[in-house]
């Protein structure tokens, strides 16, 4: 079967713009610092994984798909998103998440409801419990007669790795002096596609721990992308220094870069991806391997509902104003 046309969910290029009271802040020069904004992605709440749906909606309808099901942690974007492009495209959702209903709902999981998915709890499970949890919901809607179209865990397979193989281009024509791009890492497709497009000298990703196998994944879906390229997972920058206690819990770095993006830029991270992806950013300023005079893009996958959904992150009230 042929890759399907993608669907249009969305405006694309999203903008690209300077941070430049950050970058200075850091260190850096007033033109050395950009930001992609991935967030401002108009479907269900902005994000990454909106590029990667208008690939993998496109395939699941190929395939005659009458429901669509992903799966993801309680707070998960690409979930929140899966339930926003089924709504705009008359499809409905059955998303399958990690852990036992909570007595309440915020962040992504009141969206969720409220664009109409369908939520099964699997329990405390691994990856492959998961994955055998979204299975088990396939076929029960076969036996009633309907079509499951399985999304992967994130939207990263090959099909949606190649919505941001496109994005590398995209950024190119942006800026085609580009030096690096610094993203966070959660199932790999965003920083295997980046690759495919620029490149892994110019990509550096930050592990979010939300895989136990990071660049594994992002090394198997850039060689899927592009299998003459060759590519060893010792070509890849992959920093794993920032996921601290686990997936989801809030570290000191993490809360610095949040506040740091905020208070120079107005720009609002979350506490699991961007957040980490921003510390990655600055302790690579830190350490010398982001330097002056480089042209350095911050790829803002977004994620901003997941923010009201983590109760570990405290009011800034022990901060006082800026200035």
């Amino acid at each position: 079967m042929n890759a399907p046309t993608p669907v249009r969910l969305g405006s694309w290029p999203t903008p690209l713009e300077p941070m430049p009271r950050l970058g200075v802040h850091l260190g850096l020069g007033p033109d050395d610092l950009w930001i992609k904004r991935d967030d401002l992605f108009g479907l269900g709440g902005g994000g990454n994984k909106a590029r990667k749906l208008e690939r993998t909606m496109a395939q699941a309808m190929q395939w005659g798909a009458d429901v669509v099901i992903t799966s993801g942690a309680p707070q998960s974007n690409h979930a929140r998103l899966t339930a926003a492009a089924g709504a705009r495209l008359g499809l409905p959702v059955v998303l399958v998440l990690e852990g036992v209903d909570p007595d309440t709902e915020s962040g992504n999981l009141l969206l969720d409801r409220m664009l109409g998915a369908h939520l099964v709890w699997a329990g405390e499970v691994d990856g492959e419990g998961l994955e055998a949890a979204v299975q088990a919901e396939a076929d029960a809607a076969a036996s009633t007669g309907r079509k499951a179209g399985i999304i992967p865990f994130g939207g990263s397979n090959a099909v949606g790795a190649g919505a941001y193989e496109e994005a590398g281009r995209e950024l190119l024509h942006q800026m085609p002096t580009l030096d690096r791009v610094v993203v966070a890492v959660g199932s790999g497709g965003t920083m295997a596609g980046l690759v495919s497009a620029l490149g892994p000298d110019r990509v550096t990703g930050v592990d979010t721990g939300a895989v136990p196998d990071a660049v594994e994944r992002v090394l198997g879906l850039w060689q899927a992308l592009d299998p003459s390229a060759g590519g060893t997972a010792t070509d890849l920058v992959v920093r794993d220094d920032l996921v601290g206690r686990g997936y989801g819990v809030l570290s000191d770095d993490i809360r610095e870069a949040m506040q740091l993006f905020a208070r120079t830029e107005g720009v609002i991270l979350d506490p699991v991806y961007t957040g980490r992806a921003g510390a990655g950013l600055i302790s690579g300023v830190r350490e010398g391997t982001i330097t002056a005079g480089e042209r350095t893009v911050f790829l803002h996958s977004g994620g901003l509902p997941g923010l009201f959904g983590h109760a570990d992150v405290s009011p800034w009230r022990d901060v006082p104003p800026r200035d």
